[in-house]
């Protein structure tokens, strides 16, 4: 009987509390954060029994190793559900005329959005802890514009298509790390790494390219809605893909200079 009636009490403040409209975004980002905490445990362990070379690398490159790990899953969790909601979902959809595509929203996309500020909010503070180990000022500037854009699509709702639309370039991010991986591995002269390369050139040239410039037409067709939304709203949904843009591009000049690297290597 008392464990009946603690069980229901915890269901009770489950489902009046944590997943409350009003409390998703916070419980969502608390949940992001505990979450890199879990995965980041997780791959110290792993990583300590199945991997020889892990032990020997030095502290800093274990904390990267680990750091990495979270970057990865967040972007497979992110990028899947970033293109169910955009792409496969009717939430955002012309045809759905109940209200602005600029003002559409879930608790499921609420949801989504916090764990993502968690991460980024986590991996951030990384960021600062060990600077410059783990990125650089172009790094700092990246999860700043994500977080701010992140958590005013979950707070107000506006914008969120857009955002998701952004972060469907996360897609990038397991092949970025699983190169840097393998070069901790010694195999930057394998035929995988130089796969790797190939599929990054690619992915990068779709998810962080032309990705963006369908939401930039996306945006031009629906500018009356988007004028609706408010001037920071607005300003978001025009700066923040556009700075994101200059950066995606400067980084797309590098991989095409690693990849011809790499290729002038093997002939």
């Amino acid at each position: 009987m008392a464990v009946s009636y603690y069980q229901n009490q915890a269901e009770h403040l489950l489902r009046e509390y944590m997943l409350a409209d009003p409390f998703v975004p916070y419980t969502s980002v608390v949940g992001g954060i505990l979450g890199c905490k879990m995965v980041y445990d997780l791959t110290q362990l792993i990583s300590a029994l199945n991997f020889k070379s892990y032990p020997s690398l030095s502290y800093m490159q274990r904390v990267e190793w680990n750091n990495r790990a979270i970057s990865t899953v967040h972007a497979i969790f992110i990028t899947a559900l970033s293109l169910y909601l955009v792409f496969w979902s009717d939430m955002y959809a012309d045809y759905q005329l109940n209200d602005l595509i600029t003002f559409r929203s879930s608790s499921l996309s609420t949801s989504i959005l916090g764990i993502s500020v968690g991460y980024f909010l986590t991996d951030l503070g990384m960021i600062f802890w060990f600077y410059p180990s783990l990125g650089g000022m172009e790094y700092v500037i990246h999860h700043i514009l994500s977080i701010v854009s992140l958590a005013y699509a979950m707070l107000t709702s506006e914008g969120q298509l857009y955002t998701f639309m952004v972060l469907i370039s996360e897609t990038t991010t397991p092949g970025i790390n699983l190169r840097w991986y393998l070069d901790m591995a010694g195999m930057k002269k394998s035929k995988a790494y130089l796969i790797n390369g190939v599929v990054i050139f690619l992915s990068w040239l779709v998810a962080r390219i032309l990705l963006f410039l369908y939401l930039f037409y996306h945006v031009y067709l629906h500018l009356d809605q988007v004028n609706q939304m408010h001037a920071f709203g607005k300003l978001l949904a025009f700066v923040v893909p556009l700075v994101l843009t200059v950066m995606n591009l400067l980084w797309f000049g590098k991989i095409i200079k690693g990849l011809k690297k790499t290729i002038s290597k093997r002939q």
